[in-house]
């Protein structure tokens, strides 16, 4: 019952879409009921998809194994907090989590522009509706992947949730990824909507911000979580594998970073229109591409689902989507001409311009290491990959790059600066990254990695200067109104959240790449081959193997270890652990042999500190163990099938599976009967592997400030969310909703800026007469053009 009414929820929204699309369509020649209509049936959409979500996670929560779902990806034994995140572990889940969270997204959209882009939001309105029921189809008519599959009879337990995404990152990482996928759809929809109408000044950039750095936060927070899941989790000691997956998830947040950096170029000064449609295109492209390789299974990845029914569809979508949207920004090439020119080269759009280049190159780099296999089988018929020295030798110079110019651009003003207040604000922040330089090669091994030295020097750049630009910026403010510097620093930040959000993010991702930097070069990586009682050392600390672990359950054979780490006088314990799972859905008949024939994870010894991380990860030496399950299994047969010489027990035990044979009613308990045995077993042969000082290598490494990448991290992920926070008193009124507040709310903030970098030192007194005049012109020429509408 529940599933039938969760397929006729789905197909519903389907219906429901594909209708939102028509009436969108219908309601773009102005016709202001359809416009409403269309948006209306959005919202029914977002709520019919969001009870299919319900539905499917009170089917996890309630071990409703009728649900094929439910049944193929949690069990009995699955923990619940797991068992909510189950969902989207599945192919059908996340089609159906993605086309739930779009509906989100578009309703948000659609509620927000409710009164303003009345030409643009039909168009909008009909791409968004457009690619949610394109994937709310997929589900329908694919074939294999519709949640509301159920089985029957329905099976007594279900196969269970793949050990490895059992880890509480993984509770949130591929939301997070989804999530940013799908939000930028909405930029992109809006875009197209512009396009098409010719209404291609900023209105739907401005109409669209929040939406794409919402993306862009929730796609880099997903990396930084995956990131975190590989290096606590898959026991190799990285957290970058240059994974195809993981790769296709960069791409676009790299891209992603580009169209927000060009986008206030085309707010201020109405230029790099072409850049900006074809960035957003480019974005929303990699966003689909994305979600291809997880399930085409074209390019091998632990992350993938593998071959399924949906890669040739979506492959198509991207099609589509990238012919329709290159031949619309061809026809409309004269309209997308700026009307302005950059009026210097030392001006901050000038570095957003080499910004954007470099983060299009490093993106480029990537997509053909990614696909290189494909490439290279297509042309030769073998299929070669290009492993992670490729992936390192062309990235690492343009991110150093980009460190230095992320340094640069909050330096410099808008429009214009003269040479003379240039190198005055240059001259502090080049001051202290030459100390720093000199510091690392006189102190450190820094000189014999240039790379890392010279991205250590552009971060020291970086961060003095955006200090620096909160250090003046506070001091502008103190002198205006007075108070403790704290206070003026709070207070310039909240009444400029946009601009010192953005200057928070800068500063997280010069951190995040020194940690970078730091752990991949100065990283120390050693394998050692300890037995019980033996120590080895290891970057000046050595480390005793203590004493072995052992734990057994239904699930898992786990063989860990204790060990005593000590460097001068600090000392400090930690346990690596090797669990062994059996395979998903394989109950007591697989074997006490069987522990070791599914997946394997770990968990890692870690003492983390702000300066060195201490990472190890035991394999142990399992063959006795081994060798101990498949005498016992042996055993387990010969005492089944009886025979002279066995054991009383064995005689009675065979008798209880020969009626279990005879009598289904009785296999239950014979089966948990097996279990148990097995499981008693398996525990013995654990307490023989304590006592048999069975060597064990250990991945031992040493990272040095490989913390600050996660601090970087966030710290960008709390400047994204202050670059959100609406500012106070931003919305007094419905009115303040429509188009033409909106370019007086912007043209006001650039004024401010101004003001704000002539405050600031950023901009001479000459320099800022001349742009003051300029903002000032075209602000009555904004009122101007409102008298009309007035009368």
């Amino acid at each position: 019952m529940q599933a039938s009414f969760g397929s006729a929820a789905l197909a519903l929204a389907f219906l429901t879409l594909v209708f939102a699309v028509v009436a969108a369509l219908i309601g773009r020649r102005g016709d202001e009921r359809w416009a409403l209509v269309s948006r209306r049936a959005v919202y029914g959409a977002c709520a019919l998809l969001t009870l299919c979500v319900v539905l499917i996670e009170v089917a996890f929560a309630r071990d409703d194994f009728s649900f094929k779902i439910v049944q193929e990806h949690s069990s009995i034994e699955t923990p619940s907090f797991y068992k909510m995140a189950a969902m989207w572990s599945s192919q059908e889940g996340s089609l159906l989590l993605w086309a739930w969270v779009l509906s989100i997204a578009s309703s948000l959209a659609l509620y927000a522009t409710r009164n303003k882009l009345r030409e643009i939001v039909p168009y909008a309105t009909a791409v968004m509706a457009g690619v949610a029921s394109f994937f709310t189809g997929l589900m329908l008519f694919a074939g294999g992947v519709n949640p509301f599959a159920t089985l029957s009879p329905a099976p007594p337990d279900g196969i269970g949730l793949n050990p490895l995404l059992q880890h509480p990152s993984m509770m949130i990482h591929p939301p997070m990824l989804y999530s940013g996928y799908v939000a930028f759809t909405i930029p992109f929809a809006f875009a197209v909507g512009a396009l098409i109408t010719r209404k291609l000044d900023a209105s739907w950039i401005r109409a669209t911000r929040r939406f794409a750095l919402i993306a862009w936060a929730l796609l880099g927070f997903g990396l930084l979580l995956g990131a975190r899941w590989s290096y606590t989790e898959l026991g190799w000691g990285g957290y970058w594998a240059w994974d195809p997956v993981e790769n296709a998830a960069l791409m676009p947040w790299l891209i992603g970073t580009a169209f927000l950096h060009s986008v206030m170029v085309q707010e201020k000064r109405g230029m790099l229109k072409v850049w900006n449609a074809c960035l957003i295109v480019a974005t929303f492209s990699l966003a689909l591409l994305g979600t291809f390789l997880v399930r085409s299974g074209v390019l091998q990845s632990i992350h993938a689902f593998g071959d399924s029914t949906v890669g040739p569809y979506i492959l198509g979508l991207i099609g589509v989507v990238l012919i329709g949207s290159t031949a619309l920004i061809i026809s409309r090439l004269d309209d997308l001409r700026s009307e302005k020119r950059i009026d210097s080269l030392v001006s901050r759009e000038s570095v957003f311009v080499i910004n954007n280049l470099l983060l299009v190159a490093l993106t480029a780099a990537i997509f053909w290491g990614t696909f290189f296999p494909l490439i290279s089988e297509f042309f030769t018929g073998t299929k070669s990959s290009l492993a992670a020295p490729w992936f390192d030798r062309y990235t690492t110079p343009l991110a150093i790059l980009l460190v230095l110019f992320t340094g640069i651009g909050p330096l410099l003003a808008w429009r214009r600066v003269s040479w003379a207040t240039a190198k005055r604000v240059f001259l502090v922040p080049s001051v202290a990254a030459a100390i720093s330089g000199l510091v690392l090669v006189l102190v450190s091994d820094a000189g014999s990695k240039p790379w890392a030295l010279a991205l250590f020097v552009f971060a020291t750049f970086a961060l003095v200067g955006l200090s620096q630009e909160f250090w003046r910026g506070a001091k502008a403010r103190r002198s205006l109104k007075g108070g403790s510097m704290a206070s003026a620093l709070v207070g310039v930040v909240s009444r400029n959240r946009r601009r010192y959000g953005g200057y928070i993010v800068h500063i997280g991702i010069a951190v995040l790449l020194i940690g970078i930097a730091a752990s991949s070069s100065f990283q120390t990586k050693r394998d050692v081959n300890l037995s019980p009682g033996q120590s080895a050392v290891v970057d000046g600390r050595k480390i005793t193997y203590v004493r072995p672990t052992a734990k057994v359950d239904k699930l898992a054979f786990s063989a860990g270890a204790v060990l005593r780490v000590q460097k001068g006088g600090e000392s400090f314990t930690v346990r690596p652990t090797r669990h062994y799972y059996r395979p998903t859905g394989v109950t007591g008949g697989g074997g006490i042999s069987g522990y070791f024939d599914g997946e394997a994870d770990s968990d890692i010894g870690l003492r983390a500190g702000l300066f060195t991380d201490f990472w190890t990860a035991n394999n142990p030496n399992i063959t006795g163990v081994q060798r101990h399950a498949r005498a016992a299994d042996e055993g387990f047969k010969k005492c089944v099938r009886g025979g002279p010489g066995v054991p009383p027990n064995c005689r009675a035990f065979g008798a209880v599976m020969r009626a279990a044979f005879a009598n289904p009613r009785l296999r239950p308990q014979a089966l948990a009967r097996i279990e148990q045995l097995q499981l008693k077993t398996a525990k013995q042969i654990a307490a023989r592997y304590l006592t048999e000082d069975a060597p064990v290598t250990f991945r031992v490494i040493v990272n040095p400030l490989v913390t600050w990448m996660w601090i970087g991290g966030l710290i960008a992920l709390a400047g994204a969310i202050i670059g959100l926070w609406p500012a106070r008193g931003g919305r007094r009124s419905p009115v303040a909703d429509t188009e033409l507040e909106a370019l007086k709310e912007a043209k006001y903030r650039e004024i401010r800026d101004a003001e704000l970098d002539h405050a600031a030192g950023k901009l001479s007194d000459e320099d800022f007469a001349l742009l003051d005049a300029e903002l000032r012109k075209e602000a009555i020429e904004i009122l101007d053009s409102s008298e009309p509408a007035k009368l």
